[in-house]
Order: structure tokens, then C-alpha cells, then sequence
């Protein structure tokens, strides 16, 4: 695999949790081409946390870069033109441009979002969406793909949205097994609406994850939503509701999403027929597979195969008939 060049760009005030998910992430790793650096106007960065940071490069490593990325800082900082110029720059030499939390604000304020989707931490949406009336800003979204700018939700939602580029990248696998490492969902469901404080908070033992496990287990069994209140315990009202606030989804959007990744999975690791794929996950039909492929990520499970199916990875054989 050709290198894959990061540049993070910290900010003055960055938020080290933000700072140290594509830093983690997007680490060296003998399954992955990633080549990270950390860059900053000067060579010193102060943090949230108290602690500074000596950088490894200057601005000018962002030209060199692929992916740039801008983690969140505090107070929102007013960047100097240099900044603005380099991330500006970037963008317009084609670089992938990403940011995480309020990181969204420098992409903002060098033009990279303008005419764009974006998002921010929920307790900036307000303020993004009044000094850049440019972006359309997306509330209740953990990321959003833009395809060479990409902008996530608050803090931990960082995660989300660099799995989902090592996933764009390199397939589910690899940023599956990424995401085992880190114990983080491979794929999260929702928007971030679900962590705006509410009234009453979910309890830790009435919480749904027992159900979404036990279904996980199942994805090529017919789940209905009867099946999966009647496991939780509850009517159907009920389940519809609890799961719907303590995911940000629905229940039978989150289980479809749950069978594509699983499908993404099969047809990277395994030599399955399309239709037995299919059938595997709980999909139902190579045609079924195949429109939900398309809605979902603009391709067919053949192409989708072709592409991150390696020659030297592991074909699990077929069971004897």
C-alpha cells in the first residue's frame, strides 16, 4: 500500500482527547498505510488540560499531506491568516480535509466549508450556523461525509467519523479490528441529539444493549420488532421509544445497518456467493443486498468485493455439503 500521509493540526487551546483519536487511529500499523505527523503554527502548543505539546512540523507539512485533519480547541480560537491560508490551500490542492468537535470552525473560517453540510458539537451548532451562514449546518449527525471534507460532532465522536474514513479506505475489516483495539463500536447509529441532556437519563439496568447483543448474534434469523421487544421485555410502543433515545435511531434502521456492516464483512473476508452473503446476514436476497448497497454506499457488493478483497487475506472455505 502506497503511503497515506496524515497531517494533525493542532490548534492553541486543542482539546487533547480530540487530538488523540486520529492520532491513535490513523497510527502506524503494519495493516495500514497510514503516516502521521503533528503539526502547529509554532513549535509549542498549549492544551485545555494545562499540558503543552511540541509539534513535529509547521504548517508547511500540510501541503504535503493527504488528509489534514483539525481536532477541537477552547475557547474557540481566532486564527491567524497563515493558518486560514494553509488550510485554504490544502482544500484547493484537492487534500482531504477533515475536523473533529469545533474543529469545524477553522474549516469554516479558511472557506473550506462554504457551499457545504457540516457539523459541530452540539453546544456550538447554534454559533457555527450564525457566523457561517455559507454552511448548512446538520444538528443531529455524529459526522458528515462530504466526500474530501468531513466534519463530526462533539469530542467522541471523532472516533466515529476516523472509522469511518479507515473504513472508506481500507474496509470494514480493517477498521473493525482498529475499533476492537480502541473497544469502541465499529459503527455507531444516530445523532448526536441523543447526548443533549435530558430530563430523565436512562438507567444503567434498563438499558437496551442486552437486546441489540442477543439480535447481533441473530442477524440471519428473521428479527421482527415484536421478537425484539418481546426479548427487552416490553410492548412495542415502549421499545420503539427507549431504543429511539438511547440510540438515536430506530429499531429496524439500526438492524439494517447492523446486516449491511455484517455483509461488508462476509464479502471482505470470506468467497461466499452474493446470494449466500445475502442470506447470511438476514438480507434475504442478492437483489435485496444489492439495492441496500446502493442506498447505502453507492455501489454493488461485487465492486464493493473487488475493492477490498485482497489476494493474500484468509478465504474462510466453504463447509462441507
Amino acid at each position: 500500500m502506497a503511503v497515506h500521509r496524515v497531517a494533525v493540526l493542532a490548534l492553541d487551546g486543542v482539546i487533547p482527547l480530540d487530538l488523540a483519536i486520529p492520532a491513535q487511529i490513523f497510527s502506524a500499523r503494519p495493516e495500514t498505510p497510514y503516516e502521521m505527523t503533528l503539526c502547529a503554527l509554532d513549535a509549542t502548543v498549549a492544551t485545555t488540560a494545562g499540558f503543552s505539546l511540541t509539534a513535529d512540523a509547521g504548517l508547511a507539512q500540510l501541503s504535503a499531506a493527504d488528509t489534514v485533519i483539525v481536532p477541537g480547541a477552547e475557547p474557540i480560537p481566532r486564527l491567524p491568516d497563515a493558518v486560514l491560508g494553509a488550510l485554504a490551500e490544502a482544500r484547493d490542492r484537492g487534500k482531504r480535509v477533515v475536523s473533529i468537535c469545533t474543529g469545524a470552525f477553522a474549516l469554516a473560517a479558511a472557506g473550506v466549508l462554504d457551499g457545504l453540510h457540516a457539523t459541530t458539537h452540539w453546544q456550538h451548532i447554534d454559533e457555527l450556523e450564525r457566523d457561517f451562514p455559507e454552511v448548512t449546518v446538520d444538528r443531529d449527525v455524529l459526522y458528515v461525509d462530504e466526500g474530501d471534507v468531513l466534519t463530526s460532532a462533539g469530542v467522541c465522536c471523532g472516533i466515529d467519523l476516523c472509522l469511518h474514513i479507515v473504513r472508506r479506505d481500507l474496509g470494514a475489516v480493517v477498521a473493525n479490528r482498529i475499533a476492537r483495539g480502541l473497544v469502541a463500536a465499529p459503527h455507531r447509529d444516530g445523532g448526536q441529539a441523543q447526548y443533549v441532556p435530558a430530563p430523565v437519563a436512562v438507567a444503567g439496568d434498563a438499558s437496551l444493549s442486552a437486546t441489540r447483543g442477543w439480535a447481533l448474534e441473530r442477524l440471519a434469523e428473521p428479527l421482527t420488532l415484536r421478537l425484539l421487544a418481546r426479548h427487552a421485555g416490553l410492548s412495542q410502543r415502549t421499545f420503539i421509544r427507549r431504543f429511539t433515545e438511547e440510540t438515536g435511531t430506530t429499531p429496524l434502521r439500526w438492524l439494517l445497518n447492523a446486516r449491511l456492516g455484517r455483509a461488508r464483512e462476509l464479502l471482505e473476508t470470506t468467497g461466499r456467493p452474493v446470494d449466500r452473503v445475502a442470506r447470511d446476514c438476514g438480507l434475504g436476497t442478492a437483489a435485496n443486498l444489492r439495492l441496500h448497497f446502493r442506498r447505502a454506499l453507492d455501489t454493488t457488493p461485487t465492486a464493493y468485493r473487488r475493492t477490498f478483497q485482497r489476494a493474500s487475506d484468509p478465504r474462510e472455505p466453504e463447509p462441507a455439503r
